[in-house]
Order: C-alpha cells, then structure tokens, then sequence
C-alpha cells in the first residue's frame, strides 16, 4: 500500500496483483510492465511477475492509515477477474466497510462480475465508489451494470474511465454516471488519441450535467505530436479540466488529490 501519482486518488491497495487480457484497452498493459519490473527488482509480492496472485497478507493495510484517504483498489489486478474468488473479494469488502473513514474505487473491465457479486451481496458499501472501464465503442454494453448498480442497489458513485481512449465513443447516455475520466495511453506502443474523442465526451458531460476529469494526453500531444506524456501534460485548450464528483465531503482533503 502506499501513495500514488495516478491524478484521481490518494492511495493504492493491492490486496491482489496479476491479471490476464480481456479486451482492446488491455494490450499494452501499464500494469503487466511495471509487475515484471518490479519481479526483475526481486520484490516479494510480484515474484510471480503477471500471474494473477492473492495477497490475505495485505488486506488489512488500509486499518494502519488513519487519516481519512481515497483508496484505488486494485491498480495492478482487477478485483473482478474471473479466477478471483468471491470469498476473497468478500475479505476485501470487509476491511473496506471495517474502514468508513476511507473511500475505495473498484475499476473494472468485467462490469458484468462486478454486478454479480453486488447483486449476491445485496448492497454496495457507502463508501465504495464503482467504475467501469469505457475505452472504445465495443465496451458500451458494460454501461448497463453499471447503471443498474445504482439504480437498484443505490451506489453512492459511479463512474467510467475511459483510458486508454481508443476511438470515438459516440453519442451515450449518462444518466445514472456521476463521473467521467478520460485519457491517453502511454508509452512507447501508445496509441493516438484524437482530441476531438475527448471533446465529445467532454461536451457530453457538460450537457448531461456530469463531472469531466481529463487525467492526460499521455504519449500523443493534443496536437498529435508523440513525446514524453508529461510535455504533453494534461491540459485542453490551455485549461485544466480536472472535475470530482458532488458527493465528497471535508472529510476528505481533495487538494491533495
């Protein structure tokens, strides 16, 4: 566990490393490259490299922080594989509810997983926060679990990431989706993103009423030139779209974010 530089949270909580390609937004995995890293670095819990590994060891982390934080769970896994037993993620879901001081965001490809295991469950925590990756037009259908989770079991955030952004996702409807982050892959293997994907989504959003968070060009500028993702930055048209959902609190310092 530990803090992060990802744009959106505070910390990340990686109760479960590994993971397998499930879609598109899959193939250059930032995960897969930074796990076989830090295998090569000797560190104990990547000793498998990739291979999907369960880690009861460090579900308690989050009890040891004491100042209230927002928990990304799972950036090198997805808690919602499918070789990840519910018994477990039922173990992840106790420290989280254990833990009210803390938000948690799940983020996961296999929306229709994520909705069997609430719909089991009853009820998604208060202060878990469910997303869903949208990165191209294929993946729309994991829109409707999404949605459902908050209007049956009353999901206090939803929201989509749609990074990397592949393609133009077109016109989609948002209601139910209390948050947006968009953004472009990174590194050698990125692929372009066209600044016009993210300025429809952005004017979707702004038209829906729903809070845009644009994290980075990554390694394609905005004006389509490839260099290092941090020249390129994070900025549209010279401003910093960086928007957060309305349900946060002073609980949480959000200018740390």
């Amino acid at each position: 566990m530990s803090k992060t530089k990802i744009q959106w949270t505070q910390r990340v909580w990686n109760p479960i490393t590994g993971c397998s390609k499930y879609s598109e937004g899959c193939r250059h995995c930032y995960a897969e490259v930074m796990a076989k890293r830090l295998q090569g670095m000797g560190q104990k819990r990547y000793k498998n490299g990739f291979t999907l590994t369960l880690h009861p060891e460090a579900l308690n982390e989050p009890k040891k922080v004491k100042e209230p934080s927002m928990f990304f769970v799972c950036s090198m896994a997805d808690l919602f594989h499918k070789d990840v037993p519910f018994e477990f993620v039922d173990e992840v879901m106790k420290v989280i509810e254990a833990t009210p001081q803390h938000k948690y965001q799940l983020l996961t490809k296999r929306a229709n997983l994520m909705h069997q295991y609430f719909t089991l469950k009853g009820y998604v925590p208060d202060n878990v926060w469910v997303g869903v990756t949208l990165e191209d037009a294929n993946a729309k259908e994991r829109l409707w679990y999404l949605k459902d989770l908050k209007y049956t079991f009353d999901a206090k955030v939803t929201y989509l990431s749609c990074e990397p952004l592949l393609c133009d996702l077109g016109a989609f409807g948002l209601g139910g989706i209390d948050w947006v982050i968009v953004g472009g892959e990174s590194g050698q293997q990125a692929r372009k993103m066209s600044k016009e994907w993210v300025l429809n989504i952005q004017r979707q959003c702004a038209e829906q009423g729903v809070p845009f968070f644009f994290k980075q060009w990554g390694t394609w500028g905005e004006d389509g030139v490839k260099r290092n993702k941090k020249e390129n930055g994070c900025l549209i048209d010279g401003k910093v779209c960086q928007e957060w959902p309305k349900v946060l609190n002073n609980k949480l310092n959000t200018n740390q974010l």
